[in-house]
């Protein structure tokens, strides 16, 4: 088996969930007590976040590159940055380790294409939904990637920060964002991404009839593909 490396943090309930389910997994697939070889460094959110309002992302890649410097010397095979908002520095990350980084981008653009999808529609913090870093990664794979209307953006980002960090699940949040799922399902598109470990807290299949692509699930599932592969 081999180690995962996790940088986390960006929030601490997204990297429990990321280790819930990676160690789940391995119980599931080997049986008996088997669990999950992890190695995780979990950043400060409120630091980094601060500086992404700054737009300082040479700030953010440094901590993530060290954090991610700190699992490799800890004997990780291969990285996950615990988030979708920080993958904006991805690259940077892996440039300063000598290990892959699992990016979180290919891994639901593969989900969707072995579904046979054309087009996809991205949910997720504010940042995510209106950068073009990681809707850019997902075209690159011949994908055509939609997002809410702008004026659904901090409705959905107020969810997620006010909310779904703090581990709170409201019922009417909840039916905020199915309701944007189903706009974006009148829209054309032919599935949704949860582009944010928070939103799968929330939002289930069985809120929908739009298939969803839950992205941390996905990762989880590529990470232990390749550690047990």
């Amino acid at each position: 088996m081999k180690t995962i490396g996790l940088i986390g943090g960006m929030s601490w309930e997204s990297s429990a969930v990321y280790y819930r389910d990676l160690n789940r997994g391995v119980e599931q697939r080997l049986g008996g007590l088997s669990s999950a070889k992890t190695v995780m460094a979990s950043v400060d959110f409120a630091e980094v976040t601060a500086l992404q309002e700054q737009e300082d992302w040479d700030a953010v890649a440094e901590i993530l590159a060290e954090a991610a410097r700190s699992v490799e010397r800890a004997g990780a095979d291969f990285l996950l940055l615990c988030t979708t908002t920080f993958h904006r520095v991805a690259e940077q990350v892996e440039a300063a380790v000598g290990i892959p980084v699992l990016h979180l981008g290919d891994v639901i653009a593969e989900a969707c294409k072995e579904h046979r999808l054309d087009s996809v529609a991205l949910i997720g913090t504010t940042f995510a939904m209106s950068r073009v870093f990681f809707t850019d990664r997902l075209a690159s794979h011949g994908l055509e990637v939609i997002v809410p209307a702008p004026e659904k953006h901090d409705e959905i980002n107020a969810i997620i920060y006010d909310e779904l960090v703090h581990g709170k699940i409201n019922d009417d949040s909840r039916r905020t964002v199915v309701k944007v799922i189903e706009e974006l399902w009148e829209n054309g598109a032919e599935g949704v991404i949860l582009g944010c470990t928070e939103l799968e807290l929330l939002v289930k299949q069985t809120d929908v009839e739009v298939p969803l692509f839950p992205g941390t699930t996905l990762h989880v599932d590529a990470a232990l593909d390749r550690a047990l592969g």
